[in-house]
């Protein structure tokens, strides 16, 4: 697979830079940026009337694109906002109040969630359940079992942003959840991994976007929301009253479907880009298995290279892997456990290879953007580190 014409855009901004960090801002394809122009273009043509084409068939088409993706029954079931967090206002604005409202989560939630649960349990507004995310091969068991304990709120990421390990035994976990609202967190599964809801759509809240894997950017992400779950979030924008029935008792009316949980006014250019996006994955005949498998087999060249330095080595050693190559159950980054991150990350960005870090985890990403030439670069510059 070599795509990276398509990416030219990206790659060409700065020669010779090796970007691997796809699961903190991947690269957008070329497409996304004519989609950006129009965008700009259809607020020039439309003016007042642009939000009947953004909340039409833009719209509808993201949604599309989204539901095929995630395999739900129904696309009317996604709201779009700029941002997860915006969802996790809503989602919490609908606790139950007078008490603090019990939550099960996990020690290894991004932070949009994880600070503002943080927050609200400093206010005692919450009472959290924190569930250990390592090891990630007995997490979702534990879980289950915590949430038989009774929770109003249960909020767990697919993959876990600091490790890389991908969370399996979600059908048992909404079993277990009994009347808890159960939210998924699959910002590193969608696109990187293959994402299957059909079971499990009636039951779970899932959140996502286009930021990372989806290849479109920041400002535009997604909730599946389950029909009768949730229906009028305290925290509520105006468009989630376009298409809502009057309601007979004189309460503020709702809309239907995901447009329950939408906002109000936002820059609608993420849903162009995300149209854009998933509209080449199509034409290219990418699955989101194929970009995983891609990921894949770049994690294993990769890793071999380093093994094949010899001794003394770099000191970059796949034996410090948060979620080993022997574990299937993985994302499409390889999180490296080190004393000196941090020190490693600055190296690695003299030498013009982009990585991140979380506290003592350094992240390299693979995309469908890289090929084996990017990974054989990265190992040369690798060797050529000074002690």
């Amino acid at each position: 697979m070599d795509l990276r014409a398509h990416f030219s855009r990206f790659l060409s901004a700065e020669p010779g830079r090796l970007h691997f960090a796809a699961h903190s801002h991947h690269p957008w394809p070329d497409v996304t940026r004519e989609a950006q122009l129009r965008a700009w273009d259809d607020a020039a043509r439309l003016q007042d009337n642009k939000w009947e084409e953004v909340l039409g068939p833009v719209l509808d088409s993201c949604r599309a694109h989204v539901a095929g993706q995630l395999n739900l029954p129904e696309p009317d079931t996604l709201a779009f906002a700029p941002n997860t967090h915006d969802f996790v206002r809503r989602i919490l604005s609908c606790m139950p109040t007078g008490r603090p409202a019990r939550v099960l989560t996990t020690d290894g939630e991004f932070h949009s969630f994880a600070r503002q649960a943080a927050r609200l349990e400093e206010e005692g507004l919450l009472a959290v359940t924190r569930v250990a995310s390592e090891p990630g091969g007995s997490c979702a068991a534990r879980l289950a079992e915590a949430a038989r304990g009774g929770f109003d709120l249960i909020w767990v990421s697919e993959v876990f942003f600091h490790s890389g390990h991908a969370l399996t035994g979600l059908e048992a976990l909404a079993k277990a959840a009994g009347d808890a609202v159960l939210v998924i967190d699959g910002y590193h599964a969608f696109m990187a991994r293959p994402v299957g809801l059909s079971r499990i759509a009636h039951r779970a809240f899932y959140t996502a976007g286009g930021y990372k894997y989806a290849m479109a950017g920041e400002g535009c992400c997604f909730l599946h929301c389950p029909p009768g779950w949730l229906p009028r979030p305290r925290d509520t924008g105006w468009y989630a009253a376009f298409g809502a029935l009057a309601a007979g008792d004189g309460k503020v009316g709702y809309a239907e479907g995901g447009n329950r949980f939408l906002g109000a006014t936002f820059d609608p250019s993420g849903l162009y880009r995300l149209d854009a996006a998933m509209r080449w994955v199509a034409e290219q005949g990418l699955t989101a298995d194929a970009i995983h498998d891609h990921a894949v087999a770049l994690q294993e060249r990769f890793c071999a290279g380093l093994e094949n330095m010899g001794p003394p080595g770099t000191g970059l050693d796949p034996a410090r892997l948060a979620v080993p190559l022997s574990e299937p159950s993985r994302g499409n980054f390889l999180a490296f456990d080190l004393d000196d991150a941090e020190g490693w990350q600055a190296r690695l960005q003299a030498m013009g290879i982009i990585t991140d870090r979380r506290g003592r985890r350094l992240r390299f990403g693979f995309g469908i953007y890289q090929t084996d030439e990017e990974v054989d670069a990265a190992l040369e510059r690798i060797r050529r580190l000074p002690d």
